[in-house]
């Protein structure tokens, strides 16, 4: 056995106790019994078998996870772990969540199921996340608070940062002051907006102006090299651009893949598998297949059209796009999927945020160039980022 992890991202409910204007998932009741659960977890591993991969990488999001029970969890641990003894699998678990249900409770899930790590999510200024009944300060101040009694009880806490035009007014500085220094986050991922799922009103301020978050991005990245690294600050994606510029390593976020359809797949509550968790919520013609309809993962993948439709796309960009002509196509690749789709309705469209990325690329090379020092690649080998969440807009 060799080659690359298989992702799996889970989505064992669809509840969530947050109502956030610019969410792309259509919430529902459903979430996974633990018979359900032993399903999808056997289907998987048995994909693994057939292909000859060794780990799973199984992302939990929701929804809100949190609206489960921890016992449920724990439950769900002895379960895959059955499991992947038997087909001798290794599973490695990541978890997202919004932690507003956080508590003592949650401690020992997370310390032996995820690693003593969790990610979550917070922006700054923080316009959209909204508790349910509350507006976006009520949030923000009970997310504060659950993440600082999450901090005392020794867990990792890594989060998701999604500029907004507030962002780009507030300017780098006020953003990493507010993030770092004032919240003592060290793990940070800022992602790029898309108005994926039901459309609204939030939703259509996106893609952000690219000129500026290009400027805002770019000075980001140098307030971070100047002061993160020594102390131990990881901000995405700058330190993973930074590692391969400097060093060749690849370990980019997943908008930036060869092809994520190789790579990952999604599964929801109600059996779905589709691309990642905007696709399988909320366009249901993309999805692959039910895994509670008998089929094997195996076929379910082999057969679908839009799987087919997703394998094909980097090399229809080539043909359709300008990909060819620039000098990051190896890296890039044409970009996210479902940011393009999102935007244009189509999925063999390059990224709309290509001209920020190409300027982002452009920056990290030549800080490459100039950076005194490797970056630390030790770290903390389970960080609390989940790369497959670098997608979600949530």
């Amino acid at each position: 056995m060799s080659g690359p992890p298989f992702s799996l991202i889970l989505l064992p409910t669809l509840q969530c106790n947050a109502e956030c204007d610019y969410c792309f998932e259509r919430k529902s009741d459903a979430h996974l019994s633990l018979d359900q659960l032993r399903v999808v977890i056997q289907a998987v591993l048995e994909h693994l078998e057939r292909s000859g991969i060794e780990t799973l990488f199984i992302y939990w999001q929701g929804g809100e996870v949190m609206t489960l029970p921890p016992e449920w969890f724990l439950r769900a641990d002895e379960i895959i772990r059955e499991l992947a003894a038997a087909k001798s699998r290794q599973v490695v678990h990541y978890l997202q969540s919004n932690l507003l249900a956080y508590g003592p409770r949650w401690n020992r899930v997370i310390s032996e199921m995820f690693g003593g790590s969790v990610g979550s999510s917070m922006d700054y200024p923080n316009l959209y996340r909204k508790a349910s009944g509350g507006g976006p300060k009520e949030y923000e101040n009970l997310w504060t608070r659950k993440v600082r009694d999450a901090k005392e009880a020794g867990i990792r806490v890594g989060i998701i940062a999604l500029p907004n035009h507030l962002t780009l007014e507030a300017g780098a500085e006020q953003f990493y002051a507010r993030l770092v220094d004032e919240l003592d986050i060290t793990d940070i991922q800022v992602n790029t907006p898309f108005p994926g799922g039901p459309a609204n009103a939030v939703k259509t301020a996106y893609p952000l102006d690219a000129p500026r978050l290009s400027a805002f991005l770019q000075d980001l990245a140098a307030i971070w090299m100047e002061k993160g690294p020594l102390k131990g600050v990881r901000v995405s994606p700058f330190d993973r651009l930074l590692r391969f510029f400097t060093d060749g390593i690849n370990d980019l976020v997943c908008i930036w893949r060869e092809n994520c359809a190789k790579e990952f797949v999604c599964i929801d509550p109600s059996g779905n598998v589709a691309q990642c968790d905007c696709w399988v919520t909320s366009y249901p013609d993309a999805r692959f297949g039910n895994i509670f309809d008998g089929s094997s993962l195996t076929e379910l993948l082999s057969k679908s059209p839009a799987r087919r439709q997703l394998l094909a796309r980097p090399g229809v960009l080539i043909e359709k796009e300008d990909c060819l002509e620039c000098d990051y196509l190896s890296l890039c690749h044409g970009g996210c999927p479902v940011r393009a789709y999102s935007v244009y309705g189509s999925l063999f469209r390059k990224d709309p945020y290509c001209e920020v990325y190409k300027a982002l690329f452009l920056g990290m090379e030549r800080a490459a160039r100039s950076h005194p020092s490797t970056l630390d690649q030790e770290g903390d080998a389970r960080s609390a980022m989940t790369e497959a969440e670098t997608i979600t807009a949530e």
